[in-house]
């Protein structure tokens, strides 16, 4: 039977029947404010379903207002629009993270977020300060709580109603599989940099067996050098199909079988990365055969710091 749901449209199940995330999200680090409430103004426009959102961007109030006029406005329903939000570092203590929980929920504007996770598996000292430092610039980390409680503190707000599905974010295949282990609710997402210079094939063959979907940021390579949409490969496979480099990329991300987020202030290309097209199988073959960098963009995965590792020219986005 012809397949009669627009890529973009395209849905994954979460575990437990917690509900179908969009393959196809928006990124909201955009350091703006106004750029923030107009670029997801144009991504719902663009057909953009799912919205990926967090405590330490510091901008939930203003995708809150641009949903809320959304709403309003008729474009979508609350029921239309999946979101994504996470609990910040220095609130892993348990006694925490509901109030962490409930403050976003009051930025965004809505009654419930569809998935809620952890943002770093690193706990932080706790505060108001995002980022604490020492007095020789180290990160402050607590020592007086691990992963699992925080954990079973996430599990606790779905017991409540109003957080539909957990995950992990910025985390290694051994953290994951321990949470895994220990889970009363499995985690249904897990959000990793991922594109063809960073596969990561174990990662998704394991989530794949539990049922777990892999999602992807940063799925073109943020920009950086090696530029990954300049790749001979990528670039080979795009003339040959007549797409862009950035679709070629997107789409084997999607055909590979996981959800992916993207990021732009730029109305083309919004409108671009929300139209998703396909690519044949040899293709997929290809990129997977040929190309032989291998880098990591983003080293929060070892400290809990998020940061892109500058490499290069800064590129615009």
């Amino acid at each position: 039977m012809k397949e009669t749901v627009a890529p973009r449209d395209r849905r994954l199940p979460l575990l437990d029947g917690r509900g179908h995330i969009p393959v196809v999200g928006f990124g909201t680090l955009i350091p703006s404010p106004m750029a923030t409430k107009n670029a997801v103004k144009l991504a719902i426009e663009s057909g953009f379903r799912h919205f990926d959102c967090a405590e330490r961007y510091l901008n939930e109030h203003v995708i809150g207002e641009a949903l809320q006029d959304a709403f309003s406005a008729g474009l979508v329903g609350r029921e239309d629009i999946f979101i994504t939000t996470k609990l910040w570092n220095t609130n892993h203590r348990p006694e925490r993270v509901e109030a962490a929980f409930e403050a976003s929920c009051l930025r965004l504007q809505v009654d419930y977020v569809d998935a809620y996770l952890i943002h770093t598996p690193f706990a932080f000292q706790p505060g108001d300060e995002h980022d604490p430092r020492d007095e020789h610039g180290a990160v402050i980390y607590d020592d007086q709580v691990n992963l699992i409680d925080t954990w079973r503190a996430l599990e606790a707000l779905v017991d409540g109603g109003k957080c539909r599905a957990i995950g992990l974010s910025d985390v290694t295949l051994p953290k994951l599989k321990l949470v895994v282990e220990a889970a009363r609710i499995k985690p249904a997402i897990v959000q990793v940099e991922s594109h063809p210079y960073l596969p990561e094939w174990e990662m998704l063959e394991y989530c794949k067996r539990e049922g777990i979907v892999l999602l992807a940021f940063a799925p073109l390579g943020h920009g950086m050098e090696p530029n990954l949409l300049e790749d001979p490969v990528i670039q080979s496979v795009a003339a040959r199909l007549h797409m862009t480099p950035a679709q070629v990329s997107l789409a084997w991300a999607a055909q590979r079988g996981t959800a992916f987020l993207t990021t732009s202030v730029t109305p083309s290309r919004i409108m671009e990365n929300a139209n998703l097209l396909s690519i044949p199988e040899e293709a997929l073959v290809e990129i997977d055969q040929k190309i032989e960098t291998e880098i990591r963009f983003n080293s929060v995965v070892d400290t809990g710091v998020p940061g892109f590792i500058p490499r290069a020219r800064p590129s615009s986005f």
